[in-house]
Formats: structure tokens, sequence, C-alpha cells
């Protein structure tokens, strides 16, 4: 239980140091919009696998993840020099298109709903 509750700090943690890291220290052009949305850290605390959302097109999401996975023996070190742990995590970074589904869902809910108003104006004349 206590190895749980520690992951799940570790993981929030790393989520906040990582999304500070990328807003304030990365220079690297490729590295567009990106946005941590969810860090998940093996139980013996030694792996982090960081979620992004990128936005942009398709070129631009790959160019980010690639900005990224190059960066990450610095972002590792970056953490180790802020955390007070015995082993700094192993980062690695994985796409996530969540926002992207969500906002695809928002859309069609947007339009079923306009397409309903239009029913009703369309059977009340």
């Amino acid at each position: 239980m206590a190895n749980e509750k520690r992951v799940r700090q570790m993981s929030q943690l790393l989520k906040e140091e990582v999304s500070k890291i990328l807003l304030n220290e990365i220079k690297d052009p490729r590295i567009g919009f990106a946005s941590i949305t969810k860090v998940e850290v093996s139980g013996d605390l030694k792996h982090a696998k960081v979620m992004v959302s990128v936005i942009g097109s398709e070129q631009e999401k790959k160019e980010t993840m690639e900005g990224l996975h190059q960066a990450r023996n610095y972002i590792r070190k970056l953490i180790g020099e802020r955390l007070t742990t015995y082993h700094t995590p192993k980062v690695i970074f994985r796409y996530d298109n969540s926002i992207e589904k969500g906002v695809h869902i928002s859309n069609l809910i947007d339009d079923v709903i306009e397409e309903d108003e239009k029913r009703k104006e369309d059977s009340e004349e």
C-alpha cells in the first residue's frame, strides 16, 4: 500500500517537473505545443512513461516526439538535480491522442445538438 502511494506521488511530481522543464528549459525548436497528460511510474520507481499530447500537424507532432526522444537524457539529468531520490527514473515519452479524441467527440456532440435544433425549427414551421 505504501508503495502505491509513493508511485502516485512520484508520478505527480514527475508530471509537474517535466512540464516545467518543457516550458522553461528546453529550447529545441522542434518541440512545439506539448502537454504532459499523464505519467506512469514503475513500481520500482526506475522507469517513467510520460504521456504527451501535441497540438499541430502530423509533421509537427512527429518532430516534437523526435525532439523529446533526443532530449530525454537531458530531461532526466534535470529531474535528478531537482529530486531527492536515490534513483532518477528513466524517462520514456509516448504520444497521447486522448485530447484530440475528446475534441473530436465534443465536435460530434455539437453537430448532433445543432442538427437536432434545426429539426425542431423545421418541424415548428
